[in-house]
């Protein structure tokens, strides 16, 4: 099959190897994976603070980029859910029939990494290794605007050497949310400090998700603190094999 890499803007300046790994993890499996060189914002943190004009133009780039591709696939959750349950609406109300139903038409070829591997590609058993103790955060957007579920464990428990340990409390926000983390600093510390201690008391060598946005969060606090415990997207993890030199740091 041949697959689109949306990369996503954090993905692209500050967890480069997360897209890597997708693309490692595609290609592995015998798919063919394009990155369109030309793509850029989705446009999400326009729409999310007020501001769903200056998010038109995007829109219409993004869809121009990606409508030529059969699947679109990140690895995140979060801008899914903006391509999925923003870009339409945002072309609507700016009166451009055109591009809400090109909009519509892209959305529904655009995955989160786990929604493609299980219910696109059929797999659930992607030959990784990886053996340390894990456990999963399921993000804000992906458990409740994709509701991928269980896909992600599902992937997670056929990880060879891996350990998964069920995160307490873990449909709670982690506190980022995008510019909620900078208006309301305080309320998303202390909502971090919970998410934190819950993953501390897994005693888990590595805390993962599926959103890049939430990882910089968590793993920021725990740094921090000098937990060593370590944030990994779980892109890598389904990525990582016993050849991989990196796989027991």
């Amino acid at each position: 099959m041949r697959i689109a890499l949306f990369v996503t803007c954090l993905a692209d300046t500050m967890f480069p190897q997360a897209a890597t790994a997708t693309v490692r993890l595609l290609e592995r499996l015998g798919h063919e994976v394009v990155f369109p060189p030309d793509q850029t914002c989705c446009g999400q943190m326009h729409i999310n603070t007020g501001y769903p004009s200056d998010a038109v133009p995007l829109v219409r780039r993004h869809v121009r980029i990606f409508d030529p591709y059969d699947v679109v696939v990140a690895p995140s959750g979060s801008c899914v859910g903006s391509v999925r349950h923003q870009h339409a609406m945002v072309a609507r109300r700016a009166g451009d029939t055109a591009l809400t139903s090109r909009a519509e038409s892209v959305a529904a070829r655009t995955y989160e990494l786990s929604e493609l591997l299980v219910d696109v590609l059929g797999v659930t058993d992607v030959g990784a290794y990886f053996p340390h103790r894990v456990t999963y955060h399921p993000t804000c957007h992906s458990l409740r605007m994709l509701r991928v579920g269980d896909r992600p464990r599902t992937l997670l428990r056929a990880v060879r050497g891996l350990d998964l340990v069920e995160l307490p409390a873990q449909e709670q926000c982690c506190g980022f949310g995008g510019t909620f983390a900078v208006k309301n600093a305080e309320t998303s510390t202390a909502m971090l400090a919970d998410k934190m201690r819950h993953v501390l008391a897994t005693g888990a060598d590595v805390c993962t998700a599926s959103d890049a946005s939430c990882l910089l969060h968590i793993g920021g606090g725990l740094s921090r603190l000098r937990t060593g415990v370590r944030t990994v997207h779980l892109a890598e993890i389904l990525a990582s094999t016993e050849h991989d030199p990196a796989v027991r740091g």
